[in-house]
Order: C-alpha cells, then sequence, then structure tokens
C-alpha cells in the first residue's frame, strides 16, 4: 500500500489490482464455501476486517489494517487471531496469479499446488496477486483491547512481566511492547498494546500484572474486533523517509539488555528530532500454532519459536538517509548478537529467525533468508519465472 512500505516497491505492485472484498454468499458469489473471504490484491486489511465484521466473521490479517493484503499475505503474515488460527498464510485457500508470461492462474491446494506453496512466503518473485481467498472464522465483534502506557522507570518490571506472557501462552492473547514518545510528546514512553479475544474478566486477569504498574496511560476496553487492527495506525502513517529493520528474540528477554536498548534508541531520537515518529515494536504472541506447519509445507522458512520485532525509522530529511539506515543496521546488529548468544544455550538454536516481511530488500542479517526451502523455489522460479522478471524483493536466485 502506497506511503507505508520503506521502498517504492510495494507502492507499484498494489496499484495494478483493484480493491475489493467480497464476503461468500452476497452477490456474484453463489456457491462459494460459507467461511471464505474473498480480497482483491489492492485491497486494505480495513476493507476485509469491516466487511468480515458484518457478518460475524474474521481472517488472520495485519496488525496495521491501512496496509494492503497483498505484501503482507505472500510473505506470511502475523496478526492478533495467529495464536489461533497461525499465520495468514495458513489460512490462504487460494490465489489468482497473472504470471510473467500474461499467463493468469488459480493456485490453491488442488490447482498448481507447487505454485501454491511458492507464494506463501516467497510470493513476491512469482507473479501479481489480483485476488486472494482466505479462510475466515466466526469471531465474536467484542474483544478486550487497548493501549497501557508506563514511565521509563517501569521498563523492568514489564520485561518481567511480557517474559512471564511469554512462558505461559494463551492462544486467544497478544500482546506488543513498544519504546516511543508519547502520543501527546511529553517525553519517551513504553507502550503495552493488550489484546484479549474473550470477556473483559478473562482480559484483566492476563494483564492484571500491566495494570497494578499503575500505567498513565490506559484506553484498554471491551471494543469491537475491527478496532484492535487500528490502535497502530496514528504511528504508522503515511509518508515520510522510512526504515524498517527486523529484529527477534527468544524469550526470555533480558531486563539488562533491554534497558540499554531503550536508553540508546531515546537517547538518538532525542539528539535528533527528525526521528521522533520512530519506535522499537516487539511482538509477543503464541507462536505453539505458527510451530503445528512444518518448514516444509510452506515457502516461509521462520516458522519456529522465536518472536519478532521492528525497528520502525521515520524521518523527513534526505540528506539523513544514509547515516540514520547505518545507525538503524547497527542496532538491528545488536539484536542479532543477542539471539546468537542466546542460541549457544538452547538446543541447536533456530536456521531462520528472520522474518522476511521484516527485512528489507538487500538487508537480511541471516545468509539465506530461505533457508531448507530454497532448492525448490528455485526449481520453481525457473518454471514460472525464467527470466526473473519478478526480482525485487529477496530475489531467488535462478539455478545454474
Amino acid at each position: 500500500m502506497a506511503g507505508i512500505s520503506s521502498s517504492a516497491i510495494e507502492t507499484l505492485r498494489d496499484q495494478l489490482a483493484t480493491a475489493t472484498v467480497h464476503i461468500p454468499g452476497s452477490k456474484g458469489h453463489r456457491g462459494c464455501l460459507p467461511h471464505d473471504n474473498h480480497g482483491s490484491g489492492g485491497a486494505t486489511w480495513k476493507a476485509v476486517d469491516e466487511a468480515g465484521a458484518a457478518h460475524g466473521l474474521a481472517t488472520v490479517g495485519g496488525t496495521v489494517n491501512h496496509t494492503g493484503v497483498g505484501g503482507l499475505t505472500l510473505g506470511g503474515g502475523y496478526g492478533w487471531l495467529s495464536g489461533q488460527y497461525g499465520l495468514t498464510i495458513d489460512n490462504l485457500r487460494s490465489a489468482t496469479v497473472v504470471l510473467a508470461d500474461g499467463r493468469v492462474m488459480t493456485a490453491s491446494a488442488t490447482e498448481h499446488p507447487d505454485l501454491f506453496w511458492a507464494l506463501r512466503g516467497a510470493g513476491y518473485n512469482f507473479g501479481v496477486v489480483v485476488d486472494f481467498t482466505y479462510q475466515a472464522y466466526h469471531q465474536g465483534n467484542r474483544v478486550y483491547a487497548g493501549i497501557l502506557g508506563f514511565s521509563p522507570d517501569r521498563l523492568e518490571s514489564i520485561i518481567e512481566l511480557l517474559n512471564s506472557l511469554l512462558a505461559n501462552p494463551d492462544a486467544r492473547s497478544g500482546a506488543m511492547c513498544i519504546f516511543a514518545q508519547a502520543p501527546d510528546g511529553s517525553g519517551p514512553m513504553i507502550i503495552i498494546i493488550c489484546f484479549y479475544n474473550g470477556t473483559r474478566e478473562e482480559g484483566q486477569e492476563r494483564f492484571a500484572g500491566f495494570l497494578a504498574l499503575e500505567p498513565v496511560l490506559n484506553t484498554v476496553d471491551i471494543v469491537p474486533y475491527p478496532v484492535v487492527n487500528t490502535l497502530q495506525n496514528p504511528q504508522a502513517t503515511y509518508g515520510d523517509r522510512k526504515s524498517f529493520k527486523g529484529i527477534f528474540y527468544e524469550p526470555p528477554l533480558d531486563p539488562g539488555f533491554m534497558r540499554s536498548v531503550f536508553n540508546e534508541f531515546m537517547a538518538k531520537i532525542q539528539d535528533d528530532l527528525d526521528l521522533m515518529p520512530s519506535a522499537i515494536i516487539l511482538e509477543c504472541i503464541d507462536m505453539r500454532k505458527i510451530c503445528e506447519t512444518p518448514v516444509p509445507a510452506t515457502a516461509l522458512a521462520s516458522r519456529n519459536l522465536t518472536q519478532n520485532g521492528i525497528l520502525y525509522l521515520r524521518w523527513t530529511d534526505p540528506a539523513k538517509d544514509l547515516d540514520h539506515r547505518a545507525w538503524a543496521r547497527g542496532v538491528q546488529a545488536k539484536w542479532k548478537a543477542e539471539l546468537d548468544a542466546r542460541k549457544r544455550d538452547l538446543q541447536g538454536g533456530v536456521e531462520v529467525p528472520q522474518y522476511i516481511n521484516y527485512a528489507e530488500p538487500g538487508d537480511s542479517v541471516v545468509p539465506n533468508i530461505y533457508g531448507e526451502n530454497l532448492g525448490r523455489l528455485q526449481t520453481l522460479k525457473a518454471r514460472y519465472d525464467p527470466n526473473n522478471v519478478f526480482h525485487k524483493m529477496h530475489p531467488i536466485p535462478l539455478p545454474p
């Protein structure tokens, strides 16, 4: 979706498709399964969320609802419902693809299944997807969600509580921890986005420790499900210059490391006020459902218990591009070093910790972001795009 990506690639792709969403059983879709949700390549998650909610349905979609469905889906797709239903690609039933030679194919588990496999995790490399069909689920329109804001002195206590959440996962629950400026610009703040797919009482029990920390900001309430995917929108508005650097961690988080990250980040943005809209965002998701699907079942290689995050830098002065991106790479390298150190204490670690949607083109911190799936992807690339027309997002090298 134009204005969100840190490069021009997403803008080009999404402008090639119309923006429509269709719910099965509605006019023009007789015969569709009752729990399918159809979205075109140019649709936003807002349209998908609202269309589904009107029928008491939801699917696993993005946590920023004014982004396009295509990019998130083709790279995997984490959302607030991932704990219950897995990734967006795990709920993709079919896709209509325009190939480099102009052929239009429907890819699914029964039609061109090899192409369907490749689209789910490496889809940028195989064509232009103009239509998606997702599995949808019955979803009550009320969930427990909102924002808690804390002063910086609460950081160590917050990290302990996050570690407790991660050590005691709940498929209906999720959280994000954000280091940023307070919404009113008054100074540094630690923000927790809370989500519980249940009642107020269940949500309050899940997040009782955070509520007891006396947040200086509290918007948590029972809200319609589509509202949850708007909570980050004010921070992720269109425009400006951006750099997204994927970070990742193995729980439990180290409070000392997190304090050093927080202090360095806040010093950086306070030294250059043009960076004030920037943030560090850590996701806390129950990964068990995601890991039920074996890595070879889709093209996505980063299917493990490693949690994701993102260093989100935003500024306006083009003269600062090189400096800001270099600093961001340094921060990202510290997170990778922390994970590598932790992996020495783990049984084998993880081969591919980096989530492809959080890796800018040419900025992967792992030598092979496709992991064990690379060989099969190369074979399919030679079949479906032998002239390498689609090569701007983590290109798959053609076989020799």
